[in-house]
């Protein structure tokens, strides 16, 4: 038995998904996308995914070599580069949108989104995505972020998608729910600038670590539909140390990073209690 198990309607229909972000980790996940996509329908699911990529950035010279483009499109927006090309291979009609995202903007489709997939770098974009994905009322949250050689894929459920009252499940964290400082803009730091070229974007992030967190979180999809349920909702990603540790759907690993526990009373509250 699985901790968690994928939502019935998600078999029934295309899944939508909304991917924030076509560079260094986003480009690696919308071309995975594709070959899920394409699994899905081979193993029987009725429409597979259904994906908008939002990205308001151009290919830029230092992007080529880390990130799935080529020479030829530098200059060109980030993300109809890549679903042009996933639409010509694949056959799909997904979709591009060259916005940067605000907290309105994932109600592209009527309905909301299924998946919210978060490949973005700074507070502030995780925050509209929080927003966003409340808004529009999306069930899962799939967080990936990473450093210089480490980093994290979280798989959450937000809260307003959790509407079934008899469902015995706990909801899955979000990444705001275990970190929420990764979603508070008042932390950001100072902005150091795009790379300039690919040997200086190397010295901030190591060549494969977008591929090497971008790989946990497309195993972490295909698990959901092709099995039908996790035992581990993230994964903890060290290429430096060729480590990696799973995330447990399990409320005691939770309150480890601080969700879930109660807060502590105050020994003035406390002592008022005792004397009323």
């Amino acid at each position: 038995m699985f901790p968690h198990h994928l939502p019935g309607r998600f078999l029934e229909r295309p899944v939508a998904v909304d991917v924030i972000g076509a560079g260094g980790s986003g480009s690696q996940i919308l071309t995975g996308l594709a070959q899920l996509h394409h699994a899905m329908l081979a193993l029987g699911h009725p429409g597979g995914l259904d994906v908008v990529a939002f990205d308001d950035d151009l290919v830029s010279p230092s992007n080529v070599g880390r990130q799935m483009f080529y020479p030829s499109d530098i200059g060109q927006n980030k993300a109809h580069v890549l679903i042009h090309r996933i639409n010509m291979a694949m056959g799909t009609n997904w979709m591009a949108v060259a916005e940067k995202l605000h907290p309105s903007s994932i109600m592209v489709r009527r309905g909301g989104s299924d998946l919210v997939i978060g490949c973005v770098d700074t507070r502030a974009a995780r925050a509209a995505i929080r927003e966003a994905g409340r808004r529009s009322g999306a069930t899962y949250w799939l967080d990936l972020g990473n450093r210089q050689h480490d980093g994290q894929v979280v798989l959450g459920e937000f809260p307003n998608s959790f509407q079934d009252k008899n469902r015995k499940e706990p909801r899955l964290p979000t990444v705001a729910d275990l970190f929420p400082e990764s979603c508070d803009p008042s932390l950001e730091g100072e902005d150091e600038g795009p790379s300039c070229s690919l040997a200086e974007a190397l010295e901030k992030q190591s060549l494969f670590i977008n591929r090497g967190v971008a790989l946990h979180a497309l195993n972490l999809l295909f698990e959901l539909f092709r099995y039908g349920g996790l035992g581990h909702h993230g994964v903890f990603v060290n290429l430096k140390t060729a480590r990696t540790s799973p995330l447990p759907i399990d409320p005691e690993a939770w309150e480890r990073f601080g969700y879930g526990q109660k807060p502590k009373r105050s020994r003035t509250k406390t002592k008022a209690k005792a004397q009323s």
